[in-house]
């Protein structure tokens, strides 16, 4: 599994197909829906952006006292990072199944290096390193190997300490840290939108040893926790948390947790502050008084991510809402900052912001890494980017006040569209076209749909693979479906070749 690339990865062609049928399962598991349609079907189909270097930073804004550029570009889907005692940057990237370490070796702001640390994963995602190993959270398993930092290689055999999670559902996604005393922390996502649980580990924080060892379910009720970090005033640890979709705009919020062993923390019988779930009835109200309620509350359905506290003497936090998918206006799409008072009270306020206006979107921030210089690194699997915001004096932009100005950057290169999907035989299309029947893809995908989504044209934009790959790694809350590799390349030459 593992390999080295210098050279750019292809930037990854993004899908439509499918959004129908997961918006029917998702209405089938949760209720009438009271979002905007058009913007469900954008965010469940992952639609990646084409914004070039200059678009992104010419629309983006960052907090006074600092500037922003682009780090590293042409990512497939970039999502949780971690910065090396020698500067270099480790990215998890699931679509590709890949680890990869970037290095700015002339200090210019732009990472001229990239290496493939790891490859042929099961969807990597949460990433730490500890007692001299590099830990990569996958989908279904926890795996480490050897890192040096010096001179930034890994070494031996990649060794799978935590083996049989389970990935299916909605929320397959895995995140990890280590706190100062050696315990592994590891957040595992819900399978559903809202329900009770076969697996008792799922949507709930474990522990274990470093060599895997020791497994205990700390904390419970948390519906998708990406986003883990140990507070530096008192060693606590912290996680974000979405809340569940499909009661409105407005509720529930999402929220920032203080987890604590033991502790129940609502989902699915409670929300925000405790109210009980409508899909639960009157039984959830029993629940009430063995919950914790959030610590901070954030707007609905923003999708806080990654969480990343400050140095100290600051009592403050950055958070990356990736934003709305199930909302009529859409909210999130920023970078927070979190700021605790003398008496504990947490508030807001804005720090990177503009991916998204009047419902055009440009990114979705996933990730927050220190940089070791007072500024910081920044994932985007939207704008398939990592962001590096540096700490210095406001420089006004022409014509106007005092708004930081982005630094410098490499410029992207024009998006390649892949090429047209070649011809295959006739029985991989007909195999692909029963599997597609018996997932019940013409349920909306038909001309005869309530609301059709055509398919015509994905030829021209897609290819066989590309297709395939994002089946391996569908975007919340699209569920994760249990397809060969075989069915995945057949559905995708019936939907490319196919009548």
């Amino acid at each position: 599994m593992q390999g080295s690339d210098q050279s750019r990865l292809r930037r990854p062609a993004s899908l439509v197909v499918l959004a129908a049928l997961l918006l029917v399962a998702v209405l089938l598991l949760a209720g009438p829906h009271r979002g905007n349609l058009s913007m469900i079907l954008d965010a469940v189909a992952n639609r990646e952006g084409n914004s070039s270097a200059s678009e992104l930073l010419a629309r983006l804004r960052i907090a006074e006292g600092y500037s922003l550029g682009i780090y590293a570009d042409d990512i497939a889907k970039p999502r949780m990072l971690h910065r090396t005692d020698q500067g270099r940057l480790l990215v998890s990237s699931p679509r590709s199944g890949q680890v990869l370490q970037l290095d700015d070796a002339d200090g210019d702001g732009f990472a001229e290096s990239r290496q493939v640390l790891l490859s042929g994963l099961s969807r990597p995602h949460g990433l730490d390193r500890y007692d001299g190993y590099l830990y990569v959270a996958e989908s279904n398993r926890i795996g480490r190997i050897r890192y040096r930092d010096v001179p930034g290689q890994v070494a031996g055999d990649y060794e799978v300490v935590v083996d049989g999670l389970t990935d299916n559902g909605n929320h397959w996604s895995k995140t990890l840290r280590f706190a100062a005393d050696g315990w592994m922390y590891v957040a595992m996502g819900s399978t559903c939108n809202v329900c009770e649980e076969e697996d008792e580990r799922r949507a709930t924080i474990m522990r274990y040893r470093a060599d895997g060892s020791d497994a205990t379910i700390y904390a419970t009720g948390l519906r998708n926790s990406v986003g883990m970090d140990f507070a530096p005033w008192d060693g606590a640890l912290y996680a974000t948390d979405n809340g569940r979709d499909w009661l409105g705009d407005d509720f529930p919020p999402c929220e920032l947790n203080r987890i604590e062993q033991g502790a129940f923390y609502g989902w699915p019988y409670l929300n925000g502050d405790n109210r009980p779930d409508p899909d639960f009835g009157a039984g959830a109200a029993q629940r009430q008084d063995s919950a914790i309620k959030p610590v901070f509350k954030f707007e609905p359905h923003t999708a806080p991510l990654g969480i990343l506290f400050e140095a100290a003497p600051r009592r403050s936090a950055l958070v990356a809402l990736h934003g709305s998918w199930n909302r009529s206006t859409p909210a999130g799409y920023k970078v927070v900052r979190l700021h605790w008072d003398a008496a504990g009270r947490i508030s807001s306020s804005d720090f990177l912001w503009g991916f998204e206006e009047g419902g055009d979107r440009v990114g979705r921030p996933v990730d927050i890494s220190h940089d070791g210089q007072g500024g910081y690194f920044i994932s985007d699997d939207y704008a398939r980017v990592i962001y590096r915001i540096r700490r210095q004096p406001i420089v006004p932009r022409p014509g106007e006040g005092a708004e930081v100005n982005s630094t410098p950057a490499r410029q992207t290169a024009p998006a390649t569209s892949p090429q047209p999907a070649a011809a295959t035989d006739a029985s991989a299309v007909r195999a692909g076209g029963q599997l597609y029947d018996r997932l019940a893809c013409g349920v909306c995908h038909a001309p005869t749909s309530p609301t059709p989504l055509p398919l015509a044209g994905l030829a021209s934009r897609y290819d066989a693979q590309s297709l395939s790959d994002f089946f391996l790694s569908p975007t919340p809350p699209m569920p994760l479906y249990d397809l060969t590799a075989q069915q995945r390349l057949q559905l995708a030459h019936f939907l490319l070749n196919g009548d």
